[in-house]
């Protein structure tokens, strides 16, 4: 059993189907990106698998600071390069592989003053590069219009409208500063949760999450960059956790490997053209029984995975692949 297979004991997580992304990308050699380093569980696992050097994007500057008591053990191997995924050409090109890991990483969660999490109480934050306009700001800033919209397209949060008017009645009497004050808002406007259901506040807090850190720009802008990195047969994976991200990146692909058609009735005819990518499985690889019983997170998670072809690379339209635009009015 290879070295990857076995967790360090030092790491804070555990890395969402890494064993079937290894098994999916081998043999793994070569120079790859790990455009979303987290606590680092996929780099070590490429680097302890057999990539010659791993290119580690963060933009989360707590990320490298964490693994300061490791990063040492790989030498010039291991690269830290602060930034986003979606410039991950300008840090490399002619790529082996781009793995991309979209959850959010559970040290973050686990960090009140990071505001990511409705179970503790911090601060109204949720930015992961910690610079830029916070939650805070977009809730009681934005129209409930726009929150409306947010909530709708960004969490398909069927109460959208009813939590966006409840968010402007209340920061007209208090600014909502804190993560609990927003849960306690939204809890008011839903029915409380069974046993066995999620929270409330799930659906809402990822939706404000996604449009503080522009997440679905930059998974479109990442696909694309990952398009113009990799050189032929250079390989793709892509590990997704809710259904939104999980169809663009699986229409992406599809697009991208030479499928034809319209994705949607709205979004354009897709263009016959030579394909930049061939797809490695035509399903998404989920969970195994090992895994779930070893870590229950990943029990939404989807990897995809393709290989790059030697076609040049090219434009594509977001509403192809079902990237969400909002603007369209909440139901």
């Amino acid at each position: 059993m290879a070295a990857a297979d076995h967790p360090r004991p030092d790491a804070p997580h555990i890395p969402v189907l890494l064993r079937p992304l290894l098994a999916a990308v081998a043999p793994v050699h070569g120079v790859w990106l790990d455009g979303t380093f987290g606590a680092g569980g996929y780099t070590r696992g490429l680097l302890d698998a057999g990539a010659d050097k791993v290119i580690a994007v963060d933009r989360d500057p707590l990320a490298f600071d964490m693994a300061a008591s490791w990063a040492g053990d790989y030498g010039d191997r291991l690269v830290m390069q602060p930034g986003v995924f979606s410039r991950m050409d300008e840090y490399a090109q002619d790529l082996d592989g781009v793995v991309l890991d979209l959850g959010v990483s559970s040290m973050q969660l686990d960090q009140a003053d990071r505001g990511f999490s409705f179970m503790k109480d911090g601060p109204l934050d949720m930015r992961m590069s910690q610079e830029g306009e916070s939650a805070a700001d977009l809730v009681n800033t934005a129209s409930e219009a726009l929150l409306a919209d947010i909530l709708f397209h960004y969490g398909e949060e069927r109460a959208s409208r009813r939590i966006a008017k409840a968010i402007v009645k209340a920061r007209a009497e208090e600014p909502i500063t804190t993560t609990l004050r927003l849960a306690e808002i939204i809890e008011g406007c839903l029915p409380r949760a069974k046993p066995g259901q999620s929270h409330p506040a799930t659906r809402s807090f990822q939706a404000l999450r996604i449009a503080v850190n522009r997440e679905y720009d930059e998974l479109f802008e990442g696909l694309m960059a990952a398009e113009r990195a990799l050189k032929p047969g250079g390989q793709l994976a892509v590990v997704t956790f809710h259904s939104i991200e999980d169809r663009m990146v699986k229409r992406f692909l599809q697009a991208r490997s030479g499928r034809t058609g319209r994705a949607s009735r709205y979004a354009p005819e897709l263009p016959q053209e030579q394909p930049q990518f061939t797809l490695k499985t035509r399903k998404a690889i989920g969970p195994d029984e090992q895994e779930l019983a070893e870590n229950p997170r990943a029990r939404s998670a989807k990897l995809r995975v393709a290989v790059r072809t030697d076609a040049p690379a090219g434009p594509i339209d977001p509403r192809a692949i079902g990237m969400p635009q909002l603007g369209g009015g909440a139901r």
